[in-house]
């Protein structure tokens, strides 16, 4: 395999896990480059990377880029993203404002890698929430058709960043010492609560969050279809790491859990864990660290005709936003090569 010159816009919690990614999968990268606002040295895992101030002509030379926002992130590829194709970089972009662009494929390596085939230089990771849905939903799909479904989801402070981990932190160690608990990045405080909204209202769709939005729009464009409806609400809860989703979905055709159970088996990067009467489901303790989507607790829903639920899990930074995107990159190389 070529060796290639990556790129990283951005150094939280998802830059340092793509590069973490990057080491453990040993992606054929001759060089990182690490771009930011500001120059200075990163430490990751022992080893130290210099970072470089983001220009355009930080790019110059890059085969790939990946820019690395969390949850929601925007304007580094807004102001950069572009204009590094234009310089025949190939971007892979965490953030979201590109995901819904016509010119830019939106994958999941296992769901849908066929997207890639006409890139134009610019690839979008979906939001994660939307990635951990589909790594179960979308094998179901292929199966037996989802007309609908409803998310609820339990979302880690990760997904926010840096600053959130540590002020769900520094909130447990404030109210075990009887002090004032500080709110600074979420609007309510996090510890021993959850707070039923993450992102902006819509106006597009009134009432709902642009979290919630995205559930629907990223998945009709992901799994090729406008006539899915999606129900989303999404929750921020006081976990450190891994999103957690409880799916109510209705099919074209009736599933069993049995048959559901089966397909997920057989699915690239999903482990099925689901003895809920030994307490065996997905937990977002279990899953933080690892690259499969964990599914669990599927069982009959009589509420709709085909109806089935189900509840899955996954580590938000790492197949949420950091591995999906270097599946990505490696799936772009496998095609060069081809």
């Amino acid at each position: 395999m070529s060796e290639y010159r990556v790129g990283m816009v951005g150094i939280g919690a998802v830059g340092t896990e793509m590069i973490r990614v990057l080491r453990q999968r040993n992606f054929p990268a001759s060089e990182i480059r690490i771009l930011a606002r500001s120059e200075r040295d990163e430490e990751i895992d022992g080893e130290t990377y210099h970072v470089v101030a983001a220009s355009p002509e930080a790019f110059d030379g890059l085969d790939f880029a990946f820019f690395a926002g969390t949850e929601g992130a925007k304007g580094a590829s807004q102001q950069y993203g572009w204009e590094a194709v234009s310089r025949d970089v190939i971007v892979v972009d965490n953030g979201d404002d590109f995901r819904m662009d016509d010119r830019v494929p939106l994958v999941i390596p296992e769901i849908n890698a066929d997207a890639l085939k006409d890139h134009q230089g610019f690839v979008a990771n979906p939001n994660c929430s939307t990635i951990i849905a589909l790594m179960a939903l979308g094998p179901l799909h292929r199966a037996a058709g989802i007309r609908r479904f409803v998310a609820s989801t339990y979302q880690a402070v990760s997904g926010t960043g840096r600053s959130a981990i540590a002020e769900l932190e520094n909130q447990v160690h404030q109210y075990e010492a009887g002090e004032k608990l500080v709110v600074d990045t979420y609007p309510h405080q996090i510890a021993f609560n959850v707070v039923p909204q993450i992102g902006s209202i819509k106006p597009q769709m009134p009432g709902y969050t642009s979290e919630e939005a995205k559930m629907l729009f990223e998945t009709r464009k992901i799994l090729g279809s406008d006539s899915i409806r999606v129900s989303a609400t999404c929750v921020r809860v006081p976990v450190f790491n891994g999103h957690s989703e409880a799916l109510n979905v209705e099919f074209e055709r009736p599933v069993s859990p049995e048959e559901a159970r089966e397909i997920l088996a057989a699915a690239e990067g999903v482990t099925v864990v689901d003895d809920p009467e030994n307490g065996v489901y997905p937990l977002p303790l279990e899953v933080s660290g690892k690259d499969d989507v964990f599914v669990g607790r599927v069982r009959p829903d009589d509420s709709v005709e085909n109806g089935l639920a189900l509840f899955v899990a996954g580590d938000n930074i790492r197949k949420g936003a950091a591995l999906n995107a270097v599946q990505i990159a490696e799936k772009l190389g496998d095609l060069s090569q081809a």
